[in-house]
């Protein structure tokens, strides 16, 4: 069986690609640019040219292939919009999916997506599950709330440099979860028959807090947050700004996203049903506290290497003047 990931390129996507090479896939990886996925060919995976918003690459891309995992997203710095690439695009893909005869479909989306028409990323996802519900595709929806991996250049880099952290006035906490976690669950969904047709929250352990993180960080980097808060009618005055010009839809859309988290409604689910059905130990999930400690305990070292290594080299130019020159 050949497995094809779309967006193997991306935070997700990539972790899924080293997951399926691990378990013995054969995998393939739709890409538009070979350059940036060759380290995705250095692990194994085959690479084909490809673009969602490009439906007649898709053809080619899907030849042979038995099952597709889609965790691809416009990014903000996209040219092409989030309706063009999460709307247009999937709807091309999994088209192109069902006329290939592909086996399983597993698309990533976004919890409580429902709840949120106001919203356009959730309400495509929304609009999207429902499309691939009625394709014919024997189907997977892993419905996501956010990656631990975010969280470093939001909160746990600006106060180790001691640099501002944005928050809203109220946000909502989030169960964030470990993509390589995320990860086990889409490439264990091509093999387990009681995911067929179904739909799955995949959440961290628990939610958090913004106030909590940073609490977390200041307490294993030992240095204390400068914290900003940003006014909910701010966001969406930036949003309104932003709509008015086409270079800017999709950091637009990300701020009206935003909005769903400064509604103070947890986005975390129950992962007690789930765990045996895809036969993961709840044990076996990263908690973000061991996630933020590994990755300050790495980071903390490396300043002590820089830092010793700059006090080495200082002595070094010291031992070379010469006592006799006297300075200028």
């Amino acid at each position: 069986m050949s497995l094809l990931i779309v967006g193997a390129t991306g935070t997700l996507g990539r972790q899924i690609a080293r997951q399926a090479l691990d378990e013995g896939h054969q995998v393939r990886c739709l890409v538009r640019s070979f350059n940036r996925a060759s380290f995705l060919r250095k692990w194994g995976a085959e690479l084909v040219r490809g673009d969602l918003c490009a439906p007649e690459t898709l053809g080619e891309a899907l030849e042979g292939v038995t099952q597709v995992i889609d965790a691809a997203t416009a990014r903000v710095t996209d040219s092409l919009s989030v309706k063009q690439v999460d709307w247009y695009g999937k709807v091309a893909l999994i088209q192109a999916a069902k006329q290939a005869g592909v086996d399983r479909f597993v698309f990533c989306s976004i919890l409580n997506n429902p709840n949120y028409p106001q919203v356009p990323l959730m309400e495509i996802k929304r609009c999207t599950e429902l499309f691939l519900a009625e394709s014919g595709l024997n189907y997977t929806v892993l419905q996501l709330c956010g990656f631990m991996q975010g969280l470093i250049g939001q909160y746990a880099i600006p106060i180790l440099d001691n640099q501002t952290v944005w928050i809203t006035g109220k946000t909502a906490p989030v169960a964030y979860a470990n993509t390589q976690d995320i990860a086990k669950f889409a490439v264990r969904a091509l093999s387990v028959p009681e995911t067929t047709n179904q739909t799955f929250p995949i959440v961290g352990t628990r939610a958090w807090s913004p106030e909590e993180i940073i609490e977390l960080c200041e307490r294993l980097s030992g240095r204390t947050a400068k914290i900003t808060r940003t006014p909910l009618g701010l966001l969406r005055t930036a949003r309104r700004f932003t709509k008015f010009f086409q270079w800017s839809w999709n950091i637009a859309d990300r701020l009206s996203f935003a909005e769903v988290l400064a509604s103070g409604d947890p986005l975390t689910a129950d992962m007690t049903p789930v765990y045996p059905v895809f036969g993961i130990d709840p044990n076996e999930m990263t908690t973000l506290e061991e996630y933020m400690k590994e990755y300050h305990n790495r980071i903390l070292k490396k300043l002590k290497e820089i830092e010793y290594e700059q006090e080495k080299e200082k002595e070094r130019k010291e031992r070379r003047r010469s006592p006799f020159k006297s300075s200028k």
